[in-house]
């Protein structure tokens, strides 16, 4: 009996197969090529055009001198050409970079800078931010105008977009390269000190869309993305990729909407006429959608809404869920790519709506490949009782590898070996991790630690309460006391001795410390807010906290 003997694996050519950024685009150009991408009421266009606008712009952006390892920023608000740009940039080996065109003008000239920028695609819009800004940004050499209308091309600009892409030459075969290859730079935008870029390779943002697309598609009903939903952002694509949700949509091959400026009437008329299912967002912003009228007249009982950013609060969740709203809570950060968790649970398994309504606004459970721990400071592991606190630190392979020309700032961010996020938190018996606070918004006082975010839960389930933000100011006796900052509803009324009262009751009941009870309340026209629409209690401190004076 003869055999033929095996190849010799020297003999082998097997593809070793990188994960970049392109791949993400065979699913969808395969399985549902007709499905629609839609701009507010500009453009509506199915996924072989997608491919098709990205290889222009990729032909664009060669033709223009674009190298790989260039730094390309965008300044647009959510659009199809942001999408665009999402695959296109990184796929020729160039970086993206996602201008935050909310931070202060003297701000973006320093992230443009500091990235590296030389090219820049630009909405009318912001023109005037950016003229204010030009004589500091010697190193911008080409810009090109994003426009929703035909207009005239300003001075200094090589094209405008659509002209551009028309008569680019298109890229039809983009290059393999290192997986490793940085792909996108934005940033942070904390409230102190200059704002931190945090960089992420095709490798981590591959990684990151299996992960998010595993953890949200393994859902039995509640959280769920599939295939047949539509998808909208109301987080901007300038931050944190609008969480990666983009790339997601993409890879699965589901209808996306993208809305342009957020306007609470247009977003709403868009979730109506589009059928939107699937949507993420602050606390903030969900709120305001909820306060427009035309949230009574459409039917919101379809929408899936993933909130992260901050803690979703009990009152909001209460109001989304009596709309049929899906709402539940998401945890990560800018330094995280972002996601980490997720607050899905499994609705038919639960004894009553309270245990779902406390699950669901938690942070959640691990999506996977993370690490995730609760560390006291010598970071040993604390007890998942759901009670005992601790920083959350962690591993993933998508998380950012420092921050960009800081190696101080890197080394401190992973002290140990793990990531430091800054938050302090809990994890229960079933594995849900909820956020208590930021570090440096704990409120030390009577030598515990207090959670603003528990007052803030509380004080929010008052009918009259529209919005409140709890910050700790000095006391000369107690080191820090809770003060709320209540913003009232529009016609109702709710008393100081009223907001104090709920919080000792709670604290007689044994849920709070009698430290918890504030001896005063605030009541404010409107909360500060940073460039993405978290509450900044930074600023707040500032404005009511005299000591800070």
């Amino acid at each position: 009996m003869s055999s033929t003997p095996a190849a010799h694996p020297s003999a082998i050519e097997a593809h070793a197969y990188p994960l970049l950024i392109k791949q993400l685009l065979l699913t969808p150009l395969a399985v549902n090529p007709g499905q629609e991408i839609v701009y507010g009421d500009n453009v509506r266009f199915d996924y072989r055009t997608l491919q098709a606008r990205i290889g222009q712009l990729a032909g664009l952006l060669t033709s223009l001198g674009v190298k790989p390892g260039d730094t390309v920023a965008v300044m647009d608000w959510d659009s199809n050409r942001y999408l665009e740009s999402y695959f296109a940039v990184p796929m020729i080996g160039a970086v993206l970079m996602m201008v935050n065109i909310r931070l202060a003008p003297e701000q973006i000239a320093y992230t443009l800078n500091h990235s590296g920028a030389r090219v820049i695609l630009a909405n009318r819009e912001f023109l005037p931010m950016l003229a204010a800004i030009e004589e500091h940004l010697p190193d911008l050499r080409t810009r090109i105008l994003l426009d929703d209308a035909e207009g005239e091309l300003p001075a200094g600009f090589v094209t405008e977009y659509e002209a551009g892409l028309r008569a680019a030459t298109p890229v039809t075969a983009f290059p393999d390269f290192d997986e490793n290859t940085r792909a996108t730079v934005f940033y942070t935008t904390g409230t102190t000190g200059l704002p931190k870029g945090v960089y992420f390779s095709h490798r981590q943002l591959v990684l990151h869309s299996l992960a998010a697309m595993a953890a949200l598609g393994s859902a039995a009903s509640q959280g769920r993305m599939h295939r047949g939903d539509v998808y909208m952002p109301i987080t901007p694509m300038f931050h944190v990729h609008a969480w990666g949700v983009p790339y997601v949509a993409t890879l699965m091959g589901i209808k996306q909407v993208y809305p342009g400026r957020y306007l609470p009437g247009n977003l709403l008329a868009l979730i109506d006429r589009e059928k939107v299912t699937f949507s993420h967002c602050v606390p903030t912003i969900l709120h305001m959608l909820l306060e427009h009228p035309s949230a009574a007249q459409i039917d919101l009982s379809q929408w899936k809404v993933i909130i992260g950013g901050a803690a979703l609060p009990r009152a909001l969740a209460q109001r989304a869920l009596a709309l049929g709203v899906d709402i539940f809570g998401g945890y990560g950060m800018s330094e995280t790519c972002p996601l980490l968790t997720l607050a899905q649970i499994d609705v038919d398994a639960l004894d009553d709506a309270e245990e779902e309504l406390s699950l669901r606004t938690k942070a959640g459970i691990p999506v996977p490949l993370v690490d995730l721990r609760i560390v006291d400071p010598e970071m040993q592991d604390v007890a998942h009782d759901g009670v005992a606190t601790g920083e959350v630190v962690v591993r993933a392979p998508w998380l950012t590898q420092g921050y960009l020309h800081n190696p101080d700032a890197s080394a401190a961010l992973w002290a140990g070996g793990y990531l430091h996020t800054g938050d302090i938190g809990n994890i229960d018996a079933g594995g849900y991790l909820r956020v208590t606070d930021r570090i440096k918004d704990v409120i030390k006082t009577g030598g515990e630690w207090i959670s603003s975010l528990a007052l803030e839960d509380i004080i929010a389930l008052h009918p009259a309460v529209n919005e409140v933000a709890v910050i700790g100011i000095a006391d000369t006796k107690w080191g820090e006391r809770p003060l709320p900052l209540v913003v009232r509803h529009a016609g109702r009324e709710v008393s100081e001795a009223e907001i104090i009262e709920l919080i000792a009751a709670r604290s007689r009941a044994g849920d709070l410390s009698r430290y918890a009870i504030p001896e005063r309340v605030a009541f404010v026209e409107s909360l500060e807010r940073t460039s993405v629409g978290k509450i900044n209690k930074k600023k707040l401190r500032g404005l009511h906290d005299p000591s800070t004076v």
